[in-house]
C-alpha cells in the first residue's frame, strides 16, 4: 500500500470492509476483528490509526506481528490466511492486515465465539446469522431442516405415489413404517416429521404451515411500488411446481403479447418477455433462494419493467459475473436433486414439472432468449442492503 492509497482510505473513513484500530490490548480482540471480516466480506484492518482517522503509528511491531500470526493460525478455527503490509507515513508505522473473504465459514474465536461485521462495527453472530454462515460452508442446508409439528399426514401421498411410480417404476408399500423409511431415505421425512424439502415438494397445503414461503405477485398500474393502484394482485402458494405454474399464469395474463417476425396477421403472438426467460428466472428463484430467510419471493410487474426478487444474496464466493458463466453453489441440494428429476416431460401431466436442467446454464438461457427476441438482457442485482437477489427485465413500451 502506498502513502497516497493510505491517505485516501483514511479520508474515506471506516465501513464494513475497512477498520481503524489505534492498537490492540490483547490477542482475543484482534482475533475477533479478523474473524468478523472473514465471516463477512473480508476487508482491511489498519492498525496505528485512531477511530477519527488520526495517524498515530504502531509502537511494538514484533508483538503485533506475533499476535497476528497466532490469531490467524491458532486462535481462529479454521485458520485464516491473512496478509500484512507495513506502511511508513511521516515516520509513523501503519500495519495493514488484509483479511480475505472466508471460503471455509464459519470462523470461530476460541472455538465458541462467532463474530460478524455490521457496518463499521462487529458483533456476535445471531442464531440466524450463524445458520447462514454454516449454510455458506455447506455444513447446513435449509431444505433438510425438520418442520416442527408436522407429520406424514402433511404430505400428499397420492402425489408422491405418482412421482415414485414414474421415477422408480415401483409401487409404494402399504406398510407405514416402510413408507416412512423410503421418505426418510429421500430426505423428505425425518424422525416422523417432514423436512422443508418434503413439504415444498409434496406437501398438502404447505402455505398453511409455511406462509412465508410463497410468491407475492402484483401488477401495478404505474412505475412505483408505493402506489396503491394495481391491476392484478395475488398470493401464490402450494408446492413448488404449483407455484411455478401459477407464476407463469400471472405473467401470461398481465404482460403484452407481440408478434415477432410474423409473416401473417394470424400468427400467434408471444409474450413481450420470452416465456423461457421468465421460466428460468422463476425456477431459479424457487430453487436457489435462501430458505433460512423468512420471507416471500416477489414478482412485481410495472408499466416499464418486471422485477423478480428472491430472498438472500448469492451464496459464498458466487458473483453475478460467474453465474453468467454457469457457476452455481447448491444452497438447496435436495430441492435441486428432485427438480432435475421433475424437469422431465413425463411429470408434466402430473402437474409436478419444474424446468430445471441442473447443469448451471439457466442464466445463459435467459440471456440467449432475450437476444433471440431482440430485447435488452435483464439486469441482475445483488442487493446486500435488503438481502435480496433481483432480476429486472425492461418491458416493451
Amino acid at each position: 500500500m502506498t502513502n497516497e492509497e493510505l491517505i485516501n482510505i483514511v479520508a474515506s473513513g471506516e465501513d464494513s470492509k475497512t477498520q481503524f484500530k489505534l492498537k490492540f490490548d490483547n490477542i482475543d480482540k484482534l482475533s475477533a476483528e479478523i474473524a468478523a471480516m472473514a465471516n463477512s466480506e473480508g476487508g482491511t484492518i489498519l492498525v496505528g490509526i485512531s477511530d477519527d482517522g488520526e495517524i498515530v503509528g504502531v509502537e511494538d511491531l514484533p508483538k503485533l506481528n506475533q499476535w497476528i500470526s497466532n490469531a490467524a493460525s491458532q486462535k481462529i478455527i479454521p485458520p485464516v490466511q491473512v496478509i500484512t503490509d507495513n506502511v511508513i507515513y511521516k515516520n509513523k508505522l501503519i500495519v495493514c492486515i488484509k483479511v480475505p473473504l472466508g471460503t471455509n465459514k464459519p470462523y470461530a474465536v476460541n472455538q465458541t465465539d462467532f463474530w460478524v461485521k455490521v457496518g463499521a462495527d462487529k458483533r456476535r453472530a445471531t442464531r440466524e446469522e450463524l445458520q447462514r454462515l454454516m449454510q455458506a460452508a455447506a455444513i447446513l442446508h435449509a431444505d433438510e431442516k425438520v418442520i416442527q409439528g408436522t407429520s406424514l399426514k402433511d404430505l400428499d401421498l397420492m402425489l408422491f405415489r405418482d412421482f415414485y411410480f414414474e421415477e422408480y417404476e415401483d409401487e409404494l408399500p402399504e406398510n407405514p413404517n416402510e413408507l416412512a423409511t423410503i421418505l426418510s431415505n429421500l430426505k423428505l421425512l425425518k424422525d416422523g416429521q417432514t423436512t422443508l424439502a418434503g413439504l415444498l415438494l409434496f406437501g398438502k397445503k404447505p402455505e398453511l404451515i409455511l406462509p412465508q414461503f410463497v410468491i407475492k405477485a402484483v401488477c401495478f398500474v404505474g412505475e412505483d411500488e408505493s402506489e396503491n393502484s394495481f391491476i392484478d394482485k395475488t398470493t401464490i402458494g402450494g408446492v413448488l411446481s404449483a407455484q411455478f405454474q401459477n407464476a407463469m399464469a400471472f405473467f401470461k395474463r398481465n404482460l403484452k403479447y407481440v408478434q415477432r417476425n410474423a409473416t401473417s396477421f394470424n400468427v400467434a403472438g408471444e409474450l413481450e418477455i420470452p416465456s423461457r426467460a421468465l421460466e428460468e428466472t422463476v425456477t431459479n428463484a424457487l430453487l436457489h433462494r435462501d430458505y433460512l430467510i423468512q420471507s416471500s419471493i416477489r414478482i412485481f410487474i410495472f408499466r416499464n419493467r418486471v422485477a423478480i426478487m428472491s430472498p438472500g444474496i448469492l451464496p459464498n464466493t458466487v458473483t453475478i459475473e460467474n453465474i453468467k458463466q454457469g457457476i452455481q453453489v447448491a444452497r438447496n441440494p435436495i430441492l435441486l436433486s428432485f427438480a432435475a428429476k421433475l424437469s422431465r416431460y413425463k411429470f408434466e401431466e402430473l402437474g409436478l414439472k419444474i424446468p430445471y436442467s441442473g447443469i448451471g446454464t439457466g442464466i445463459k438461457r435467459i440471456l440467449k432468449e432475450c437476444n433471440n427476441a431482440e430485447i435488452a438482457p435483464p439486469e441482475f442485482v445483488e442487493d446486500r442492503t435488503t438481502g435480496q437477489f433481483k432480476v429486472i427485465f425492461d418491458r416493451i413500451r
